[in-house]
């Protein structure tokens, strides 16, 4: 298994250059290309939120506690409105995802469970993709997709190192699989992580406009229906 230091530099390495090619290939300022680097090269350590030693848990929930405020900051001024509501809607949100959400992973998760798997890579991107506030479904896609590069760059060093060559022949130690695994020992982790994973991506479709959501369905179907009571009050 790759140690925290060799994560780090290998998803930084990753952000650096998802960040370059989204600034000179891509239809993106300078600041949206480094936020999505910034963001590939920090999503490369969430895995290891379900980490048992305490170092990289600390580290990590301080970062994420950090980053989540000023990444929906665009939905707290729309939300809340006033300056100061949205300072103390970010402390709070600081606050419960430093200390309540590093709680709540200790006691609910297990090291490599759900946390490193496929699903959980999906659940991580749509996330970024809908708590990224912008008008452009294109911005909003670069940041999912760094999160999901990032994300994927962890699992992918960790089976890297599943593979053990002595010199004569290669073999894959236990832990071979566990990180790019689609489901778990446990039924009601596979349960909630494919529930959370669908509802989310489902969300992330409707507001990419590949599907129609609820709402704007039935204000679709709102001329139709009108149109009809008006031909059957006409008829009476």
């Amino acid at each position: 298994m790759a140690s925290y230091r060799e994560h780090l530099t290998f998803s930084a390495l990753c952000g650096i250059g998802y960040g370059a090619a989204a600034g000179v290939l891509g239809p993106f300022t300078p600041p949206q290309a480094a936020i999505a680097g910034c963001l590939t090269g920090l999503s490369g350590m969430l895995p290891d939120l379900d980490s048992e030693t305490g170092k990289p848990v600390r580290e990590l929930s301080g970062v994420v506690a950090a980053v989540a405020p000023l990444v929906a900051i665009r939905h707290l001024v729309d939300v809340i409105g006033s300056v100061d509501g949205m300072i103390l809607a970010a402390g709070l949100i600081y606050v419960t995802v430093r200390y309540g959400g590093a709680w709540l992973l200790g006691k609910l998760c297990v090291h490599r469970g759900m946390f490193h798997s496929i699903p959980a890579l999906g659940i991580a991107s749509c996330l970024g993709f809908l708590g990224y506030k912008s008008d452009d479904i294109g911005v909003r896609i670069l940041m999912g997709g760094g999160i999901a590069l990032g994300y994927l760059s962890h699992l992918v060093l960790d089976e890297i190192y599943a593979v053990q060559w002595n010199g004569v022949r290669v073999r894959l130690n236990k832990a071979a699989g566990s990180a790019t695994k689609c489901f778990g020992r446990s039924f009601a982790a596979n349960a909630f992580c494919y529930g959370l994973l669908f509802f989310l991506g489902y969300a992330s479709m409707v507001k990419a406009g590949v599907l129609t959501g609820v709402q704007s369905v039935e204000a679709e179907m709102a001329p139709t229906r009108m149109a009809t009571e008006l031909d059957d009050a006409y008829r009476l």
